[in-house]
């Protein structure tokens, strides 16, 4: 065979075994344990979010340190347009309350695509005797160092809002961290823990629970997923507002074509039914947004959560 013959032959053979190979894997990283907020949220959108790619995307739990293991592991993960954290509030809180951070949560990431919003809820063991949040503060005031709240560990959502709580309110209730926000709730139901500020999408399905009690949204106004259920603003802490995004981010030097690659397949899923529908469920409001808009987010409740951490009292070396 002529020798130019066999190797234009080899050359296309080695094509075609290149193009049949699988579509490379991309992941969502999440920060906390399985069961939590930005856990279900991944699950929620990773398969129909790999369909619209042509690639398989596959959720990996990295906890540790509310939340900064798992995303600093990707702020160090090669941008190739593979890795992303599925990150929210608690991103921008650990940028003021940690001294001491591997990585800066506004240089070290790029916004990719912008996902929804939610609030949170104030939920408290039925066998503390209050229905409100000045009941709740006032029996807190009376029993210093006696109660705990329970969070998806230090430096997560759930801890920030339930120090800014306390700070707000002035009382002194003990923390106990963990891993993820169901575990924090099952504390409560055990009555290991007698408080818990949850995100609507653990919050819900207990909705009707004897098992706990939910005395107030942490939204500004009622929450239309617990119209119920009083602000805390209006039911005991004037000023109270604490709520949270979520979104994918990846590595800061992600280029350009892959962030909007990913920013447009996730924009057609939150147009999608079958996604909408899911979100709601979680007492996720979905909001489509532009990149530009979503730094600009990002940057503004940077400020917000460095205020919050301020007043909330908490640090961490």
């Amino acid at each position: 065979m002529d020798r130019r013959i066999f190797a234009t032959s080899a050359l296309a053979l080695l094509a075609g075994q290149t193009l049949a190979q699988p579509a490379r894997v991309a992941r969502i990283v999440v920060p906390f344990a399985a069961g939590g907020v930005q856990d279900i949220l991944a699950r929620a959108v990773s398969t129909e979010l790999g369909t619209a790619l042509g690639q398989t995307v596959i959720v990996e739990n990295r906890p540790g340190a509310g939340g900064t293991v798992g995303t600093g592991y990707v702020a160090r993960s090669a941008p190739d347009g593979s890795t992303f954290v599925m990150a929210a509030a608690s991103h921008n809180i650990a940028g003021s309350l940690y001294s001491k951070l591997a990585y800066d949560p506004q240089k070290d990431f790029a916004p990719v695509a912008h996902i929804g919003s939610a609030g949170y809820v104030l939920m408290i063991s039925p066998d503390v005797p209050a229905k409100t949040a000045a009941e709740f503060i006032r029996y807190a005031k009376a029993n210093p160092g006696k109660m705990n709240y329970a969070t998806a560990g230090i430096g997560s959502a759930t801890h920030l809002s339930m120090a800014y709580f306390n700070g707000m309110a002035g009382i002194d209730l003990v923390h106990v961290p963990l891993k993820a926000t169901g575990e924090a709730i099952n504390e409560v139901i055990s009555g290991r823990a007698q408080a818990v500020i949850a995100a609507n999408i653990g919050a819900l399905a207990f909705a009707k629970d004897s098992r706990i009690r939910l005395i107030g949204v942490t939204s500004p106004q009622r929450s239309r997923y617990l119209p119920e259920v009083p602000t805390i603003a209006e039911s005991g802490l004037p000023g109270y507002q604490f709520d949270s995004w979520f979104g994918l981010l990846g590595p800061a030097a992600m280029p350009a074509a892959d962030v909007q690659r990913v920013h447009l397949a996730m924009g057609k899923l939150l147009k999608d039914p079958v996604i909408l529908e899911r979100l709601d469920k979680q007492g996720i409001e979905p909001l489509a947004m532009n990149n530009a808009d979503f730094a600009r987010l990002l940057a503004t409740d940077y400020t917000r959560m460095a205020q919050v951490v301020k007043l909330s009292g908490a640090k961490i070396d």
